[in-house]
């Protein structure tokens, strides 16, 4: 199948690092793979730039109405860093960050929480990174 992909021009390594990490164009990145997610997030440990890891789960409908709000903020708080974790997906990621009910977000600056959203309560995230991102 690597030979599959070389002559459709993609790289095993470039198929690789799709499967583990995805981001669209409003900004959100989506991740797939635990290992993949920890570089990010060790990445930012040192950065005061906001975090919105957005806990969610394919089988969600409040998740699935929390969507396109948080496209909307990714496109609006460009200096903000969304992220997506599926809790099915990745259920170490979200036990790590505690997550019991979906959608969840944690808002992290530094590597440490700094506040948190349970429910699908679209103002009250917007009114949280607002607050948190400067």
């Amino acid at each position: 199948m690597g030979s599959f992909f070389s002559l459709l021009g993609f790289s095993a390594a470039a198929t690789a690092e799709e499967d583990s990490s995805s981001a669209d164009q409003s900004g959100v990145t989506a991740f797939h793979s635990s290992a993949r997610w920890q570089l990010h997030f060790n990445s930012l440990k040192d950065s005061s730039q906001l975090l919105v890891i957005d806990f969610a789960a394919s089988w969600c409908g409040p998740c699935k109405l929390m969507e396109p709000a948080v496209h909307t903020m990714a496109d609006k708080f460009t200096d903000v860093q969304f992220a997506k974790i599926d809790v099915d997906e990745l259920p170490d990621v979200a036990q790590e960050f505690r997550v019991q009910a979906m959608p969840t977000f944690v808002l992290v600056k530094k590597g440490k929480e700094v506040d948190r959203i349970v429910g699908a309560k679209k103002d009250e995230l917007e009114n949280k990174i607002q607050k948190h991102r400067a």
